[in-house]
């Protein structure tokens, strides 16, 4: 199967590193114009570089002034998007015992907010031309917690609802929205909570890696290209007949069906 997406265009937010970066590459490769935005200009150039025609722009997805100059640079510049990629570092680790009512107010603004008016902006070009797609990038962590990920565990259950119900709200008008649920992924957020655990346990981060990984049933933390090809797929014409699904790219981490 050839993912053609010439002509379409896409905008990943958190773009210029891990999960969102190997997105954006993967859609730039099958010929889609790609949107990247990230907080980091060194990173976001970085990223570019390696996506000739990729538009770079910076801003915070938890701020809504930087959502509206973003996605108005996008549209000044190639009409519409047509494949939204949400994307954004997750919220900090922590047992709830120790998180303040502002921690709970940042998470939401990044976690849930942005996704809301992040798709908000692009949905009426999507409905109007009747096609488009909404992909989520969220976290194993909403079919079987992860310990220690309160905020995490917690808000992106939030994100799944909403898109769940958005779906049934949109399909009609041929714009589908999908989740896809990483788990343990190389990426700085995974070096964070492998940092954070080796800190409070003694042991060294080779060790607390090699642990998890033996907890994974193929025996492996994934890459950022293996979620972006869920992610890339759910954006093109052969994923036409799917909406409102989140589907876990967690090497089998998943207990569950």
């Amino acid at each position: 199967m050839k993912l053609n997406l010439n002509d379409r265009v896409v905008l990943v937010t958190a773009g210029s590193k891990g999960i969102g970066l190997a997105t954006a590459m993967g859609y730039h490769a099958c010929g889609a114009e790609v949107a990247i935005c990230s907080r980091s200009r060194d990173k976001l150039d970085a990223a570019a570089a390696q996506m000739p025609g990729c538009l770079a722009l910076t801003g915070d997805v938890s701020q809504s002034g930087d959502i509206d100059g973003v996605l108005a640079a996008v549209t000044d510049e190639f009409g519409g998007i047509d494949i939204l990629v949400n994307n954004a570092g997750g919220p900090p680790p922590g047992l709830f015992a120790d998180l303040s009512d502002e921690d709970w107010d940042k998470a939401i603004e990044l976690t849930l907010m942005s996704v809301v008016r992040t798709t908000r902006l692009v949905l009426p070009h999507m409905r109007a031309q009747k096609w488009g797609r909404i992909i989520n990038i969220s976290s194993s962590g909403v079919k079987q917690p992860v310990p220690g990920l309160t905020l995490s565990n917690s808000i992106r259950m939030a994100v799944l609802g909403w898109a769940k119900t958005l779906a049934n709200q949109v399909a009609a008008d041929n714009v589908l929205v999908n989740t896809v649920c990483p788990g343990f992924t190389q990426t700085d957020r995974v070096a964070q909570i492998l940092e954070q655990q080796s800190a409070a346990s003694g042991k060294s981060i080779d060790e607390i890696a090699a642990a998890l990984a033996a907890q994974i049933p193929m025996q492996r933390i994934g890459r950022p290209d293996e979620i972006a090809n869920l992610a890339v797929f759910l954006g093109s014409d052969a994923a036409s007949y799917i909406t409102g699904t989140a589907i876990q790219v967690d090497g089998g981490s998943v207990q569950g069906y």
